[in-house]
């Protein structure tokens, strides 16, 4: 669809589309029949504290019973989603916002140019290759020839040095595994390699092209390996022509079985790094080895250590001959710019380039000899650029001042250079700068069907119930009036040192367009202000974290944004928890809930996949102190007979190995025996699909518009077509 068609419908279903205020009554005015869950006698001894657990048998993913139940509870739910009046007008509102061409940040390699294209509704990006900046480009691998329905993904592409071979890796049905192979470029033809059993790992070639680094688990045992725990993670070497058992083991540390493991070949090939730790949200060790001649790599050269603790975290980002730069909140919480040379390791020897300041420096880039810095200002991108002794040479001006740049792309050996801009109300444009002349100028920016200049964003400071200052993003049309009424969704995370910044979301901008309120705030355990500010939110201090949300929440009724009849909340993975939470701590304060894909049973989680590797953040129920916390707030034990919660809809995905679906399994049985109202209790399950990445545009429109119709729904909104 061209630019021209796409303006003329959008204006039609603009003026086809009214919002007026309803009540939920009606149509689903009760509840309800869900199917039958049996329980069963399961209890568990905690320290001397019995605690039950009724639906355990819903762990086990696939066996016939939980199988059964999925498909009863499925039924029950789709049937109810497809009935409400506005879902088919949503979803194709939905699809049209949806199909908009969008493409990644290019970068080069082998003096090949790469990036993605989607041009709007294909299931999966596809990428391209050309030949410099100014060749023709062509369709390198397309994912959407993998699969018939979209659920095989590439999860990450790795090309040569010498632009010769692209080693990619396969998601299947949105699971965390991944498989490897390796394609030439000028021909497209796929070469025999086949590496599996991947996990948390990129590929990072040597030098001399001959093969690639990457990180993976053993085999997993028995038939299902999307429940089983995971453990020793270590590094291989995979040479090019050669079976996966003749991989050679790079790093490995067999005595520490639990620690997950990553590594990189620095850009001249002459070092091998590898970061290793036991949390996915605490520091890395960092250890190197010395490859020597770069077309000869020695892979067995001895394993060297740069810090050996996990206190911090540190990153390289390039090198020049023996010495490091690498980004690191090494004693500086909100992070540093250091060269670290090789030849003199110890810490004493650093030399910090460019000094903490009040603002988190998320990341930098080597690019024409300068490096390229993205900082956090109270959640929003600026781009600083600053010479190799530290000089600080000026701010790259953004299309936005309340936006995110994701991604930048660029080489020490060239000026030009890439960057990825989006914001609450524009989707991710690539924009092209020179570090030599200056001026951001636009290479992709695409055309959406909505108008962005009939809202606003604005960001607003809180404050939380222990007194701390929280920073949160209000989006609304301009005419937006502070009466109350208006329907609104609160959506956080805060969690795992993740910043949640400004971003466009097509789901939102239909939210918008309905005449609803988007607030999204910046609750501590993100890293939004640094380490500190994720640690506020940690451990026992984790509901820091619920009490920013209520906060938010309470802030926007203060205000006259909304009401609670009008407040719905919604949140993925850690933010599933995060509404799981709130919504048991005080259920009268909203009236929709959504969590998605949540860590639900806070006593459990380390038992399954990689959930062991979230205790830096939650802390485990085998500890007698974090037992206490841990249940105080745990979403399923915080569940009680006959009190009203609201109306919900939970979503989780078969497929799902990293919050496995029995944690939402769990809770929506629970969830369905405890309502003491005829607010709905939903689960949505999604088939072949896993925690999120990778989804298919189809899968992802469709359960868009099931939300969306949920929420309006019961927020009492009502789409009517004007003929």
């Amino acid at each position: 669809m061209g630019g021209s068609s796409r303006r003329t419908g959008f204006a039609g279903l603009i003026a086809a589309v009214l919002v007026v205020p309803s009540g939920p009554a009606g149509l689903h005015a009760q509840a309800p029949a869900y199917p039958e869950t049996p329980g069963s006698s399961v209890v568990d001894d905690y320290h001397g504290t019995s605690v039950p657990d009724p639906y355990r048998w819903l762990e086990d993913t696939w066996s016939e019973e939980t199988l059964d139940w999925v498909a009863a509870q499925n039924a029950v739910t789709f049937d109810y989603l497809g009935r409400l009046r506005d879902r088919a007008t949503l979803e194709r509102r939905l699809t049209e916002l949806t199909d908009y061409e969008r493409f990644g940040v290019p970068f080069e390699e082998g003096g090949l140019y790469f990036f993605t294209r989607n041009d709007g509704l294909k299931n999966q990006s596809v990428y391209w290759v050309q030949d410099g900046p100014d060749g023709e480009a062509r369709v390198l691998l397309d994912p959407n020839t993998l699969s018939d329905e979209g659920t095989v993904a590439v999860a990450g592409v790795a090309p040569s040095p010498d632009g010769r071979r692209l080693a990619y890796a396969i998601a299947t049905g949105g699971s965390d595994w991944r498989e490897f192979k390796v394609r030439e470029i000028a021909t497209g033809r796929d070469l025999d390699d086949h590496v599996q059993w991947g996990k948390f790992t990129g590929m990072s070639w040597t030098d001399d092209g001959a093969g690639f680094l990457y990180a993976r688990y053993p085999e997993p045992e028995g038939e299902n390996a999307l429940l089983g725990s995971n453990t020793n993670h270590q590094v291989f070497y995979h040479r090019l022509g050669t079976p996966q058992s003749g991989d050679v083991r790079v790093f490995a540390w067999p005595e520490q079985p639990n620690w997950i493991v990553q590594a990189e070949i620095t850009d001249d090939g002459r070092y091998a790094i590898a970061y290793a730790g036991s949390g996915s949200a605490g520091g890395r060790r960092v250890f190197y080895k010395d490859l020597g001649d770069p077309v000869a790599p020695r892979l067995d050269a001895p394993t060297r250590t740069l810090i050996d603790d996990e206190e911090s975290n540190f990153g390289v980002i390039g090198s020049d001959g023996s010495v490091l730069f690498a980004v690191t909140d090494r004693d500086a919480a909100r992070q540093r710019l250091v060269a670290v040379d090789l030849e003199r390791p110890a810490e004493a020897d650093w030399t910090t380039i460019v000094p903490e300041s009040e603002h988190l420096l998320q990341s930098a880039s080597m690019v024409g000899g300068r490096f390229v810095t993205r900082y956090l200002v109270d959640a929003k991108s600026e781009v600083r650029i600053f010479a190799r002794d530290g000089t600080e040479l000026g701010t790259i001006p953004l299309p936005d001042p309340i936006g995110t740049v994701s991604q930048i792309s660029g080489d020490d050996e060239r000026s030009e250079m890439f960057l990825s801009f989006q914001s609450f109300l524009r989707p991710a444009g690539v924009y092209r700068y020179d570090v030599d002349t200056g001026g951001l100028t636009p290479f992709r920016v695409p055309e959406v069907a909505f108008d962005p200049e009939r809202f606003e964003t604005r960001q607003l400071f809180y404050t939380s119930k222990d007194g701390t200052r929280v920073p949160m993003f209000v989006t609304h049309r301009k005419d937006v009036a502070l009466d109350g009424s208006n329907p609104t969704y609160l959506y956080a995370y805060g969690g795992f040192n993740i910043s949640l910044t400004p971003s466009f979301n097509v789901s939102n901008a239909m939210w918008l367009e309905a005449g609803g309120v988007y607030a999204q705030p910046n609750l501590r355990g993100g890293g939004e202000y640094g380490e500190e500010w994720h640690r506020a939110g940690t451990r026992e201090r984790k509901q820091n974290v619920f009490d920013d949300f209520i906060a938010a929440a309470e802030h926007l009724i203060e205000e006259g944004y909304t009401s609670p009849e009008k407040l719905s909340i919604g949140g993925g993975s850690n933010g599933g928890l995060l509404v799981g939470a709130v919504m048991t701590q005080r259920p009268e304060l909203f009236a929709v809930a959504h969590p998605a894909v949540g860590v639900m049973d806070m006593l459990r989680y380390h038992q399954f996949t990689i959930g062991w590797a979230w205790a830096d953040d939650y802390g485990r129920s085998d500890d007698p102190e974090a037992f206490e916390y841990l249940r105080a707030y745990s979403p399923l034990h915080n569940l009680y007979p006959a009190t009203c919660y609201p109306a919900t809809l939970v979503t989780t995905a078969d497929h799902d190995d990293r919050v496995v679906p029995g944690h939402s399994f769990k809770f929506a049985a629970t969830l369905q025996a405890a309502q003491g109202c005829d607010n709905p209790t939903l689960i949505r399950i999604e088939t072949d699909a896993g925690h999120g990445a990778g989804t298919p545009t189809s899968k992802a429109i469709q359960q868009a518009a099931d939300i969306l119709a949920f929420r309006a729904h019961h927020l009492g909104m009502v789409l009517t077509i004007i003929p």
